[in-house]
């Protein structure tokens, strides 16, 4: 029945995924960077549309795809798509939750110790012809105690890893996670008590309607002075306008996610020139390794569905 099938994908993907499909039958169109609008005049003539965060899969995008069987987000998150409108429609929505864990955790780590020892900012002065010894003087995380808001798979990988570099663990969740926490010998508390003891805050939830600017102006009012704050989930997660208020207060923040990429609005733009902010361009699953366990856990997953479709 595969063999009936058609694959449109639009975004830039592992070439495991389309040897992957071309070989259980389904015929690949691999077209990355296409527009939403060339997205909207082809989609039609396809039944599988596989897609990254780029583009939003809402109901005008879902309504041209007339004989879609399957959405298959390569990545995690379905933030960009219309779950409940394409499941009404007899659509199957896919992704690949697994994959990244490790990678977006290791970035985590990345971005803590860059904003700790200021390594960007010490890279840009010596490359610009400076010598800024002596002027930057950075902290240890080690003895520190870090918070996990969210304690899913990346979260608590993140944890591992912090554990690994002596630092203590608190953890929030809107789940009992304390077993999981306790292994690594932290404690789940509620959000505001931990984002008044953590040394350093790591975000790891989903967007949803609740996690839309979980750390709001109040929130990030909790922090400490020279707290450290990272997030490489969603940048919606995050007032950012609140957060560029803080910023003289706190020793510094991380973000691979922001709620424009790339950025325009004015206060993003003041926010990550600033120079105790590092910033990335939504790469926590950009490694050769997870890029490749994203293809083949998205492939398991579109064959499972297919299996079960009938055209």
């Amino acid at each position: 029945m595969t063999a009936l099938m058609s694959a449109l994908i639009i975004d830039a993907v592992d070439a495991a995924l389309v040897e992957r499909l071309e070989k259980t039958g389904i015929r690949v169109d691999y077209r990355p960077g296409i527009s939403r609008e060339e997205v909207i005049k082809q989609v039609g003539s396809y039944n599988i549309l596989i897609f990254r965060g780029r583009v939003k899969i809402d109901r005008e995008v879902i309504d041209a795809g007339s004989k879609l069987k399957v959405l298959a987000r390569y990545g995690v998150g379905l933030d960009n798509v219309d779950v409940e409108y394409a499941v009404k429609r007899g659509i199957s929505v896919v992704s690949a939750p697994n994959a990244p864990s490790q990678s977006v955790a290791e970035l985590t780590i990345g971005l803590i110790l860059s904003v700790a020892r200021r390594i960007p900012l010490l890279s840009s002065k010596v490359k610009a012809g400076e010598w800024p010894k002596g002027r930057y003087i950075g902290v240890e995380v080690a003895g520190r105690t870090i918070g996990v808001v969210g304690f899913g798979r990346i979260g608590k990988a993140v944890a591992q890893l912090a554990r690994g570099l002596g630092m203590s663990v608190l953890a929030s969740d809107v789940i009992d996670v304390s077993r999981d926490v306790e292994k690594l010998g932290g404690r789940q508390v509620p959000l505001e008590e931990l984002l008044k003891l953590s040394d350093v805050v790591t975000i790891h939830v989903p967007l949803t309607p609740e996690t839309y600017r979980l750390l709001n102006a109040e929130r990030l009012s909790l922090l400490k002075d020279g707290a450290i704050l990272i997030n490489t989930s969603r940048g919606e997660v995050i007032d950012h306008e609140a957060l560029l208020k803080h910023l003289d207060r706190l020793w510094g923040v991380g973000l691979d996610v922001l709620p424009e990429e790339p950025p325009r609005s004015q206060y993003l733009k003041q926010l990550i020139s600033h120079e105790k902010v590092v910033v990335t361009p939504h790469v926590g699953s950009e490694t050769y390794e997870a890029m490749r366990r994203l293809a083949e856990e998205l492939a398991n997953n579109i064959e499972e569905v297919v299996s079960r479709i009938k055209l």
